[in-house]
C-alpha cells in the first residue's frame, strides 16, 4: 500500500474544510484536503446560503477573501416573505442592502474557497474506508482506491456521517422527526411565473398545520424549494422517488386544502430529492484526543432551522487554523484552545436550532414565526 505522510490532513472538502485549509495557507502552514467527490464539478452544491457577519463573514475575513465574497453576493437575496397555507402574506421584507446576512450561492462560495488554495491541495475521489490511531498522536486513514495516508494532525471535516468522529466520540446523529423533500423549478420567470411571483426575490417561508415550505430564488433564476413534514423516520422509504408523479402525489397528500399556488411548487417540480433531517445531541463534545479533532457537521450537525450550519463550519475551520498558527510546534495546546471555544459555541446554536424546529412545526408555528420576524430585524 502506498502511504503518504502529511503534517495536517483534512478529511472533507466542504466549506469548513476548505476554510481551514485556506486560513492555514494564509499563515504559511501546508495542509492536504481529501474529498470524496471526484471533482469540483461532479454535482451542484445545493442552494443559497446566508452568510452571517458574526461567524461566516468573520471566517472569510480571516481567509483574506471577504472582498471577493462581496462580489458574488446575490443582490436582493435578503428579501423575505412569510405566508400561511392560504397564501396570505403575513410578513414581507425587502432587501435594502443594509442587512448583515447576504445571500450567496453555495457553489460559488465553494469555488471561491477552492480557487484561493494552492494547486494540488485538494485530493479528489478519496472515499475514506477507515481511520485508526498510530503512536505519538499520529493517525492513519485508508481510502477505497487502496491508498492510505498518515498525519500528524487529522481534522474531520467530513460531515454528519463522519468517518473521523469515531476516533473521539461514539455519538451518532439521530432523526429529528422532520423530513424534507427538496425540489427545483428551473427558468422560473418564464416557465413557472406563478411560482416565481409567489416566492419573490429571496427567501420564502410558508407554515401551517405543523408542516411547511422553505424556498429560495437562486442566482440562475431557478427556485429551490423544500417541503418540510413531521413524519416517521421510515416515511421516505414508503415513497418511490424515482417515479416523479407518485412522489409528487405522496407529498401533495400532506398539503390537502392548501392554496393551489403553493401546491404548484410541488406539482411543477422538475427535480425531487428526499432528505431526513438529523442532529447530534445538543452539547456534543469529546475528551481531548491527541492528534485529531472535528469541525462543522462532523462536530455538531444540527437541523437547519437556526441557519447556522455553513456559518459555523467556516468559523470552526478558521478558528482551528488560527489556533494552530498561534501555537507553533504545540498542536495539543492549539486543539485545546480551539475546542474550548468550539463546544459552547456549537451548543448555543444547537439549542437555537432545536427550539426553532419546535416552534416552526408546532401547533402555532405560523403565529410564532410572525411574531419572531415582527419583533425586529436584529432578532430575525
Amino acid at each position: 500500500m502506498n502511504t503518504a505522510h502529511h503534517s495536517v490532513a483534512i478529511i472533507g472538502g466542504g466549506l469548513g474544510g476548505l476554510t481551514a485549509g485556506r486560513v492555514l495557507h494564509v499563515h504559511g502552514i501546508e495542509s492536504a484536503i481529501f474529498e470524496l467527490e471526484a471533482s469540483a464539478a461532479v454535482r451542484t452544491q445545493g442552494g443559497m446560503l446566508d452568510i452571517h457577519a458574526a461567524n461566516g463573514q468573520k471566517a472569510l475575513r480571516a481567509a483574506g477573501i471577504h472582498d471577493d465574497f462581496l462580489k458574488i453576493v446575490h443582490e436582493g437575496g435578503q428579501s423575505m416573505r412569510l405566508l400561511g397555507p392560504d397564501a396570505t402574506v403575513h410578513v414581507s421584507e425587502a432587501d435594502d442592502g443594509t442587512g448583515d446576512r447576504p445571500e450567496v450561492d453555495r457553489g460559488d462560495l465553494r469555488d471561491l474557497l477552492l480557487n484561493s488554495l494552492p494547486d494540488g491541495t485538494v485530493h479528489w475521489g478519496r472515499k475514506v474506508t477507515g481511520a485508526r490511531p498510530l503512536v505519538d498522536g499520529r493517525h492513519e486513514v485508508t481510502f477505497a482506491d487502496g491508498s492510505a495516508i498518515t498525519a500528524d494532525l487529522l481534522i474531520g471535516a467530513d460531515g454528519a456521517w463522519s468517518r473521523v468522529r469515531p476516533l473521539v466520540s461514539a455519538a451518532r446523529p439521530a432523526y429529528t422527526g422532520i423530513s424534507f423533500v427538496e425540489m427545483d423549478l428551473f427558468e422560473a420567470d418564464t416557465r413557472h411565473p406563478r411560482s416565481a411571483g409567489l416566492i419573490g426575490a429571496g427567501f420564502f417561508i410558508c407554515l401551517g398545520d405543523e408542516r411547511g415550505f422553505l424556498a429560495h430564488r437562486e442566482t440562475d433564476g431557478s427556485l429551490h424549494v423544500y417541503t418540510a413534514l413531521k413524519a416517521e423516520e421510515g416515511w421516505i422509504d414508503t415513497v418511490d422517488f424515482s417515479d416523479h408523479a407518485a412522489a409528487k402525489a405522496a407529498v401533495l397528500a400532506h398539503f390537502e386544502g392548501w392554496d393551489d399556488g403553493l401546491r404548484g411548487l410541488v406539482a411543477d417540480a422538475e427535480v425531487i430529492t428526499p432528505r431526513r433531517i438529523h442532529a447530534l445531541p445538543i452539547g456534543h463534545r469529546w475528551d481531548r484526543t491527541p492528534g485529531v479533532t472535528l469541525l462543522g457537521d462532523a462536530a455538531h450537525v444540527m437541523s437547519p432551522f437556526a441557519g447556522e450550519g455553513a456559518n459555523l463550519a467556516m468559523l470552526d475551520g478558521a478558528e482551528l487554523a488560527l489556533a494552530l498558527a498561534a501555537h507553533p510546534g504545540d498542536t495539543e495546546a492549539a486543539l485545546t484552545a480551539y475546542e474550548k471555544d468550539l463546544f459552547p459555541r456549537s451548543e448555543a446554536s444547537a439549542v437555537d436550532s432545536a427550539a426553532s424546529l419546535d416552534s416552526m412545526f408546532g401547533a402555532q408555528g405560523l403565529e410564532q414565526m410572525v411574531e419572531f420576524f415582527r419583533s425586529g430585524p436584529a432578532s430575525a
